[in-house]
C-alpha cells in the first residue's frame, strides 16, 4: 500500500474553550443545522408560490413553537436510538444510561425517528397536517447532516474502511493503516447532493404542492446515499456485519428508503 497523499488534520473536537465552558465542534454542528433548518423553513412558508399559489399550511408563528419540539426530537431520538440499535447492552444494564448524552453515540435513525414523533404530537395539538410538517423537514434536514458528517471528520470518528486510494487518511483512532474518508462521503452526499436534489424538487418541480412529496425525496435519497457510503464505512466496532456485507446503518436505511418510495407515490393522490 502506498503511503497516503493526505494527512489528518490537527483540529481536535473542541472548537473553543471560555473558562470551564467546552464547546465541541459537534456540538457547534447541531446548533448550526437546527437554528439553519427552521430559519429556512420560515423563508418556504413565506412564499406561497411554491405552495401552488395559496398560503402555507404552517405558519411562521407555528414554526416557533415547533422549534423546541424538534430540538428535543432530534436529541432525545438521537441519543435513544443510538443505544437502542447499536449498544442494546447499555440500555439492559443501565437504562438511564441511555439519557447521557454528554457522552456522545448519536444516531441519524433515532434522530429521524423522534422529530417524526415530535411533529405528530405537535401536529395534533395544534391542527396541522404530518406531512406538511414532514415535507419542511426534509427541504431543511440535509444542512445539519452535512454539518454533522463534517464534525464526525473533525473528532476522527465513523472513518471508512482500509483502502490505498489516493485520497485516503490515516485516522488517529484507526490505526497505522490509511482508510476512506467516509464522512466526507456523507457529508457531500446526504449534506450538499441532498439539499440540491431537495431544493430543485421544491423550487423547480413545485413538489410542496403534493403533500408528503418533499419527504419522500428526502427520505429516498437518504437511504440511498446511506446505503452506498455503508459499502466504505468501518461498521461499529460492537456490531459488525449483520450478514454477509449488510451492516446496521443498511437495514435501518431500507424501510426509510419504502417509506420514500410510499410518500412519493401517495403525493400525487392526496388533496393539498
Amino acid at each position: 500500500m502506498t503511503d497516503p497523499l493526505f494527512t489528518f488534520p490537527e483540529i481536535g473536537p473542541v472548537a473553543f474553550s471560555i473558562g470551564p465552558l467546552v464547546v465541541r465542534w459537534y456540538a457547534l454542528a447541531y446548533l448550526g443545522g437546527l437554528l439553519f433548518a427552521f430559519a429556512y423553513m420560515k423563508r418556504l412558508v413565506r412564499q406561497p408560490a411554491l405552495w401552488g399559489g395559496k398560503p402555507a399550511s404552517v405558519s411562521v408563528a407555528q414554526l416557533d413553537d415547533l422549534f423546541v419540539w424538534g430540538v428535543l426530537g432530534v436529541i432525545l431520538g438521537g441519543r435513544l436510538g443510538y443505544v437502542l440499535f447499536y449498544e442494546p447492552m447499555v440500555f439492559l444494564h443501565n437504562p438511564l444510561q441511555a439519557f447521557a448524552i454528554w457522552q456522545g453515540g448519536m444516531s441519524f435513525h433515532g434522530g429521524f425517528l423522534g422529530v417524526v414523533l415530535a411533529c405528530l404530537v405537535f401536529a395534533q395539538r395544534k391542527g396541522l397536517r404530518l406531512d406538511r410538517l414532514l415535507d419542511l423537514g426534509g427541504a431543511c434536514v440535509p444542512v445539519g447532516l452535512g454539518l454533522g458528517r463534517l464534525a464526525n471528520f473533525i473528532n476522527g470518528e465513523l472513518y471508512g474502511r482500509v483502502s490505498d486510494v489516493p485520497w485516503a487518511i490515516v485516522f488517529p483512532d484507526g490505526g497505522n493503516l490509511a482508510r476512506h474518508p467516509s464522512q466526507l462521503y456523507e457529508a457531500g452526499l446526504e449534506g450538499l447532493a441532498l439539499f440540491v436534489a431537495a431544493r430543485i424538487a421544491t423550487h423547480r418541480f413545485g413538489s410542496l404542492r403534493y403533500p408528503g412529496m418533499t419527504a419522500g425525496v428526502f427520505a429516498v435519497g437518504y437511504a440511498a446515499a446511506r446505503i452506498f457510503v455503508e459499502l466504505f464505512r468501518e461498521p461499529d466496532a460492537q456490531m459488525g456485519y449483520l450478514a454477509g456485507p449488510l451492516t446496521m446503518g443498511m437495514l435501518l436505511s431500507l424501510p426509510l428508503g419504502l417509506v420514500g418510495i410510499w410518500l412519493l407515490i401517495r403525493a400525487r393522490w392526496v388533496k393539498a
